[in-house]
């Protein structure tokens, strides 16, 4: 048996780098804080590759792939149906627009081809940059013919369209402003920017990683819950850890909020970053400005979670509040100033007799006065009341409700997905290859390249660089 295993976290990323770690021999115990396992699915493409080889289908993966993928509703009345389909999307559209429905094959094809550039550069630990290693350089040559084969018109694209809003880049294209809205808030979710920010036609981009031509919302799977069940890693619910130990600049273990001591020579995080090197370790173990950068790292909580039961099954499985670019720009102003959207972008996720309904913009400590008992209720009610202008009879179905406010939620991909936190600078560039400044301590969570979003692949990448460093006997 090789070396004990100390993870952290009980995320999709943290259990996908125990199952590889214990296919290589290590007995991995997970501690997770909370006590009972969350309820709702995971949102992320999974790389082909993990499910491969942890062999999920065998165990029971499923993958979410509704159609339409996403429903909105329309200000004249009616809804906006987009479909996996691109013929019968273009067929919807063209009751909004003829030009627009014109153009949305060559659009969903183009945006499918700078897509695949990302596909390709989080199917692997983000290259090193500055690396003299043949191997390293061979990998950054290949990255270069991949984005050399775009030709002309995609490496255009591709520098072009990266570092802009994503309403500049759908006013290029469309004039509907419900189908720029519905689009649009890809560009913004989970973050605290509008979407006339630059760089956010790159988060656009970033949800469409994975998916076929015309499908811009990540797929959703059960992988959690399937990686909590395949054997071969202990997890321990209810257990808080509240310290990793170092000695000598080396982490020797961890030390649970029960006093509990457990030694492992590898501790493996899974929570956010900066949680982990600033609070479970002293930062004096960091170079000061390693612990600065970190200390910098922007993850904002901008998003509530409301889940309904209901009495009846809604008619739609995703069904989306974002009319036009202008509103979810409206939305976005009232958090700027420490207030919740009165007019917020809402997703909602519909299973049988169940909805989890995603609100931005709500502030993670609102300006006015802290989240109370009466402050969780009005949000409650404003999703439903929003909601319920859209869908007749669902305020009357609804038999129970949970709210949970952002500073609940946190920052789901534990550092904002912008441009200057990705690859090689995702969370900071000290720690960027899940290694970090402490010996035996790694990152292995969305804070980590690629991201939220592309479900376990930080976990794997973590994984495969610890295994090469204890080959190379590092």
């Amino acid at each position: 048996m090789n070396a004990p295993v100390v993870g952290i976290g009980a995320g999709v990323d943290g259990l996908v780098a125990a199952h590889y770690l214990a296919r290589r021999g290590h007995r991995v115990l997970v501690l997770e804080r909370r006590a009972e396992d969350a309820s709702w699915s995971s949102r992320g493409w999974v790389l082909p590759r993990i499910v491969r080889d942890l062999s999920l289908e065998r165990h029971g993966l499923q993958v979410h792939q509704p159609d339409p993928w996403i429903t909105a509703p329309l200000p004249q009345g009616g809804r906006l149906e987009l479909w996996r389909d691109l013929g019968r999307s273009a067929e919807a559209i063209r009751r909004l627009s003829a030009r627009d429905a014109a153009r949305w094959p060559e659009f969903c094809r183009r945006m499918a081809r700078l897509a695949s550039v990302l596909e390709t550069l989080y199917s692997a630990p983000p290259p090193d940059v500055m690396a003299r290693d043949l191997g390293e350089l061979l990998k950054l040559g290949a990255l270069g013919w991949r984005v050399r084969r775009l030709g002309r018109e995609g490496m255009t694209d591709l520098l072009r369209i990266l570092p802009m809003s994503v309403a500049e880049l759908l006013d290029d294209w469309f004039e509907s402003d419900a189908l720029k809205g519905v689009l649009g808030a890809a560009g913004v979710m989970h973050l605290r920017q509008g979407p006339r920010s630059g760089g956010t036609a790159f988060l656009f981009l970033h949800h469409h990683v994975g998916n076929p031509p015309g499908v811009f919302r990540p797929p959703r799977s059960n992988i959690a819950a399937v990686l909590r069940e395949v054997p071969g890693v202990e997890i321990r619910r209810g257990a808080e850890v509240a310290r990793v130990t170092v000695r000598g600049g080396t982490a020797t273990g961890v030390v649970l909020a029960t006093g509990e001591e457990i030694a492992a020579p590898l501790v493996l995080s899974g929570i956010d970053p900066r949680r982990t090197l600033l609070e479970l370790i002293d930062p004096g173990w960091l170079d000061p400005e390693v612990a600065r950068a970190v200390r910098h790292i922007r993850a904002h909580a901008v998003a509530a979670r409301v889940s309904l039961s209901m009495s009846r099954a809604p008619d739609f499985t995703t069904f989306a509040v974002a009319p036009s670019l202008d509103y979810l720009e409206r939305a976005y102003d009232d958090v700027k100033y420490g207030r919740v959207s009165m007019r917020p972008y809402l997703e909602a996720r519909a299973g049988y007799h169940r909805m989890e309904v995603h609100m931005q913009f709500a502030p993670q400590t609102p300006r006015e006065r802290p989240w109370d008992e009466t402050g969780r209720r009005a949000l409650g009610d404003l999703v439903v009341n929003t909601l319920a202008e859209h869908a007749p009879g669902l305020r009357e179905a609804i038999v129970e409700r949970t709210i949970v406010l952002p500073g609940d939620v946190g920052n789901v991909h534990h550092a904002d997905m912008t441009l200057d936190q990705i690859l090689f600078m995702r969370p900071v560039p000290a720690c960027a290859r899940y290694r970090t400044p402490v010996r035996g301590l790694h990152l292995c969570g969305p804070g980590t390249h690629p991201g939220g979003g592309v479900a376990g692949a930080s976990g794997a990448h973590a994984a495969r660089v610890i295994l090469q460093d204890l080959a190379a006997g590092a």
